[in-house]
Parts: C-alpha cells; structure tokens; sequence
C-alpha cells in the first residue's frame, strides 16, 4: 500500500465578481507541494494575467495567510508589484492574524462547499477530481461569491468591534 493516497493541490481566489480557479499545483501531471517557487509561477502565470483582464485591478486587495510559500522575499515582493498598498498578508500592508480562517472567505466557505459538493461525484481517480473541481467551481453563482464577501465584510467589522477577539457567533449567509 502507498504510504500517502492520491491527492490535489489546487489554489483558488474568492471575489465579489466570482472564483478565479482552480489551478493545480503539478508537474508533469503529478502533484506537488507548494513551495516559494511554485507559488510564484502561479502568481506570474495564472493569477497576474486574470488580475490583467479587470477593468479597476487597482481597487483589488489580496488576501493570504502566512504559509512560508505566500511570504517569501520573492513572493512578497511578487504581491507588492501587483497589489501596491492592497496586500493583507503576514509581512503585508495589513497584518493578516495567524490561525484565522473565521475571516478568511476561503476557509470559512469555499474549500468545504466545494468538498459538499466534489464529493457527491465519488470521483474514482485524481482526473474525475479534478474535474468535478472544475465543475463544481464553474457552477458556482456570482450571487453566491457576492454574499460571502458581504459575510466577510460583516466579520472583519464584527473582529474590528470586538478589538480583534474571538467571533461570538459564526456568521453563515452565502445561500
């Protein structure tokens, strides 16, 4: 039996006007760990060109938690070029609290919805997961994506009002 099961490293964004992804960390169709470098061809390759196409890229803040891969010299200075003065991150214009995924759209609604919903597929191998990914993301309504950021707008202010504690109740309204 292998020591580790088959799995996907897939990168998503979150926004208002939708989900930018899934993109795949993988090399020659076999998955791999996010590094420092890995990140930044996703950064150059896929995420620079998406931020290219919007109309008022300058009004775009960018939020990410402070894995050693999305904080690194390079990257950082990655995510300065792209998003000057807009960079929530550790080290970023906006120090971003460790172990926070209550205010973290990601965390807090994408990646279990998509579970939810990957899942009902039984995908039988890394391809049919990937595709139901894909799929799953695709169907995803830009109400939807509108509602989660009103939620975590409605967290940030309710952390601001607490100075920074805990989030009394958990706050669900994406459906």
């Amino acid at each position: 039996r292998p020591l580790h099961c088959p799995r996907v490293t897939v990168w998503c964004s979150v926004a208002e006007f939708g989900i930018w992804g899934p993109y795949f960390f993988e090399e020659n169709n076999v998955t791999v760990t996010v590094n420092s470098e890995r990140y930044c061809v996703m950064l150059q390759t896929f995420l620079r060109p998406k931020l290219n196409e919007l109309d008022d890229s300058d009004n775009v803040w960018f939020q990410q938690d402070g894995a050693t891969a999305h904080t690194s010299r390079r990257t950082m200075g990655i995510l300065r070029e792209m998003f000057p003065d807009h960079l929530i991150s550790l080290r970023g214009d906006i120090g971003w609290p460790a172990r926070s995924p209550d205010l973290n759209p990601c965390d807090f609604f994408l990646w279990g919805y998509l579970k939810s919903k990957v899942y009902t597929h039984r995908p039988r191998s890394i391809e049919e997961l990937k595709d139901a990914i894909r799929q799953e993301i695709a169907a995803i309504p830009h109400e939807m994506t509108r509602r989660v950021v009103d939620n975590f707008r409605e967290r940030i202010r309710q952390c601001v009002d607490s100075n920074g504690t805990h989030l009394i109740d958990i706050i669900f309204k994406t459906k």
